[in-house]
């Protein structure tokens, strides 16, 4: 049996090849502009020498180009692997070697950190560039990403089985550098069909199919899980558009779900929050929205009710992880009122809770909260023991500690033991605290979240200094800011004698976090 993600977009064109796929600003492409680019992609890549199975790193926003290069290597038979935009060359290059990337493809916004990563990675010998022309050099590597696109050459969707790797989503761990989860085309394809075509559980019949008429916002970047199924994927299963935006404000927001007539809108709750303060929304004309999903974080209740009571908009809880494709579970669209719920499972997917021993708790006890179905990983990539921990018994361990309630509704309490969720992104302490362990000056440091009235938490990192070293929170601040990406390093350091430590040894972030 073969399966490859990228028939969702090719059998849209067959279908659909005059229907607009990818709309930013007053520009278009149609399904047959949209699929005759990927092929074009595809043709190049492997005349380059792309093999089946091969790397293929994309550092881009929410641009036309990530979808073209996304399918186009999918369609070559290779893995696609989204970096974030906003990561620097440290972690760039670490990725990048990891996952043995033999191609690069990046945008002139990234260009600094991105050339940087390329020359420091052995394994990458091909570098494309979009909108490179805005640059005053580039590597000699370097290869225009349009000039590629420039080709009579049309690749055929390569055979692949559904089991095999499509794409490679680096997920930051508790245990240091971030680990590539293993996406199959079935887990991928399944999601996005579900999105698509089961709407979320509970839309109205009429209107249950994702695809010609409706319009999804990019706004959520594309290298994340969220977007790149909910949004592109699921948009593309059945023939609807994708309307791209670079970067989120709520103002650009707004004008384009008027102009565009968006009729899907997926966001973190932060999104909600802006659009709810932003005053271009009091006289615009959103009345084309249909449908609204919040994930990332805990919607709060009164954000919800005050979206619906000035917009008319329900706005559906659903939760998933990089390691679930990502969605798990969803909220029925006639239960969204319903106080701090995720849902239920999504068809084929099993959720519980169960204790430290993995034992299952009853409802309305809280534990961590296991995930098992079609959607879940293949595993980390050359990662086997990290592997084998995820998923022992058969079951995804999420780490996040929820209860399921009397209903059947699963709800989350907190996240990972010690994950910060700043403003939708996560972020792991350990791995802000190996930078900070770099510094010549620290000899102990911690990283705990602490409260913040917009983002939901911030990072705060509390440092310890060598016997004879001085330094200021402002330069360790900076230090870490030239090594991590901008959401990561903490905007708040404290400086004291010595870290809270319980009889072993290990430092007691709890204490830190209570003390005023």
């Amino acid at each position: 049996m073969a399966l490859n993600l990228g028939s969702l977009l090719a059998t849209s064109a067959r279908r659909s090849p005059n229907a607009v796929a990818a709309r930013t600003g007053s520009e278009e492409l149609t399904y047959a502009e949209l699929d005759v680019a990927a092929r074009s992609f595809a043709s190049e890549l492997i005349e380059t020498g792309i093999e089946p199975g091969s790397k293929v790193a994309l550092m881009l926003p929410n641009v036309p180009e990530f979808t073209i290069a996304y399918f186009g290597v999918l369609y070559a038979g290779g893995v696609v692997v989204p970096l974030s935009t906003l990561h620097v060359a440290d972690e760039l290059a670490f990725q990048l070697g990891d996952c043995e990337a033999t191609t690069f493809v990046v945008h002139a916004d990234c260009a600094s950190a991105a050339f940087e990563a390329f020359g420091r990675t052995e394994s990458c010998r091909n570098l494309y560039v979009v909108d490179g022309q805005s640059l005053p050099e580039t590597p000699g590597e370097a290869k225009p990403f349009e000039q590629a696109l420039d080709r009579s050459a049309h690749a055929d969707v390569a055979q692949t089985r559904p089991d095999d790797t499509s794409v490679i989503l680096y997920t930051s761990g508790t245990t240091g550098h971030p680990k590539g989860a293993e996406l199959s085309h079935f887990n991928l394809f399944y999601n996005a069909q579900y999105i698509s075509e089961k709407a979320f559980s509970l839309w109205p019949d009429e209107i249950n199919v994702l695809g010609g008429g409706h319009v999804g916002l990019a706004v959520l970047p594309l290298y994340h899980t969220f977007g790149q199924t909910n949004v592109q994927n699921g948009m593309f299963f059945n023939g609807g558009t994708v309307s791209y935006v670079k970067r989120f404000t709520p103002e650009e927001a707004v004008e384009i779900i008027e102009r565009h007539r968006v009729t899907f809108f997926a966001g973190v709750p932060t999104m909600y929050f802006a659009l709810l303060n932003c005053p271009e929304a009091e006289t615009a004309d959103l009345s084309s929205l249909k449908f609204c999903v919040s994930g990332g974080a805990p919607m709060p209740v009164d954000v919800k009710r005050e979206f619906y009571d000035r917009f008319g908009f329900r706005i559906q809880e659903g939760y998933g992880l990089t390691e679930t494709s990502p969605l798990a579970s969803v909220q029925a669209i006639d239960e969204t009122a319903k106080a701090g719920t995720i849902g239920k499972p999504i068809p084929g997917v099993d959720m519980k809770i169960v204790d430290a021993s993995d034992e299952d708790l009853p409802a309305g006890e809280r534990g961590e909260v296991l995930i098992r179905g079609h959607n879940v990983m293949k595993g980390y990539f050359k990662r086997p023991e990290a592997t084998d921990e995820a998923l022992r018994g058969g079951w995804f361990h999420s780490g996040d500690i929820g209860y399921v309630d009397d209903e059947g509704d699963f709800h989350i309490v907190d996240r990972s033991k010690d994950m910060i969720l700043r403003g939708g992104y996560n972020v792991f302490p350990r791995e802000v605290e190996e930078v900070l362990y770099t510094h010549p000056s620290i000899i102990e440091a911690a990283v705990i979240g602490v409260p913040h009235e917009r983002l939901g938490e911030d990072v705060k990192a509390v440092v310890a200094l060598k016997p004879g070293s001085s330094t200021t929170p402002d330069e360790i601040a900076e230090y870490c800011k030239e090594h991590l990406a901008a959401y990561k390093y903490p905007r708040t350091v404290e400086i004291i004698d010595e870290l809270p430590k319980g009889p072993t040894g290990k430092i007691l972030k709890r204490a830190l976090k209570e003390s005023p």
